[in-house]
């Protein structure tokens, strides 16, 4: 059996689709599942592409193959987003897991808004709540970017991501989770603070990282931000003494 690609679609195509997602998301009882015809039609293409994800032996393949698969689903989550009322879903929620595993996070969080103003569960088979896997895999696929990016690119990269994990951050703070995947979410914040040169904040971060979790890593990085702060303290007021 040849690998199932994304089908090229008209853009006459996918405004019908994201037209009628939005209609029939708007018209679910939000204490039951979506239907309608364009659920319909995606689960089935999402249990395909499920299928093809799986026969996937390679991590990075898998990744890679997600990310061209993704597309197929934008109308329908496009239109779901726009008029849905909260009915729960499990082709959304799945793309909201894809996206964050391919590291698009802004597409991911976008999803994740959504469903956890909702209280949309997982699908069956994901073992962890919704606002635990967001706070878990963004602050890695954040710390991961971080570590991968070195020079002139980081600070940019640095700022980029602070903006995604505050909103992940925001997302998720009345949620119930495990103190080690908070402290996961504040590590990655206070690193991204870090490098996008607000020191004061990434501290604040990375003590709250430290108080979740003893065994979360930050404590000699903890030590060398207090140095820092203390030196440019001490040289903000040696240059204000000479200039008066």
């Amino acid at each position: 059996m040849s690998e199932q690609k994304a089908p090229k679609i008209s853009p006459a195509r996918r405004h019908y689709q994201r037209v009628t997602a939005a209609q029939a998301a708007g018209a679910a009882d939000p204490r039951a599942a979506q239907g309608g015809e364009q659920y319909e039609v995606h689960a089935a293409y999402l249990w395909e592409a499920r299928r093809t994800v799986k026969r996937i032996k390679s991590l990075e393949a898998k990744v890679a193959k997600k990310r061209e698969l993704l597309p197929e689903f934008e109308s329908y989550v496009a239109g779901v987003l726009e008029g849905g009322q909260g009915a729960q879903d499990d082709v959304l929620m799945t793309v909201m897991l894809w996206r964050l595993d391919v590291g698009d996070l802004a597409g991911g969080i976008e999803v994740a808004d959504y469903a956890l103003r909702h209280g949309l569960d997982t699908p069956d088979r994901f073992e962890r709540d919704t606002a635990s896997i967001v706070a878990e895999q963004v602050a890695e696929e954040a710390l991961a970017r971080l570590e991968a990016t070195e020079g002139d690119e980081l600070p940019a990269v640095a700022a980029e991501l602070v903006m995604h994990l505050a909103r992940a951050q925001a997302l998720t703070e009345d949620a119930d989770m495990h103190d080690q995947i908070r402290a996961k979410l504040h590590k990655a914040l206070g690193y991204a603070y870090r490098e996008s040169g607000s020191l004061g904040d990434a501290l604040e971060q990375l003590r709250r990282a430290l108080q979740l979790n003893d065994r979360v890593g930050v404590k000699k990085d903890i030590e060398r931000l207090e140095r820092q702060v203390r030196d440019e303290g001490k040289n903000a007021a040696q240059g204000t003494t000479a200039q008066g």
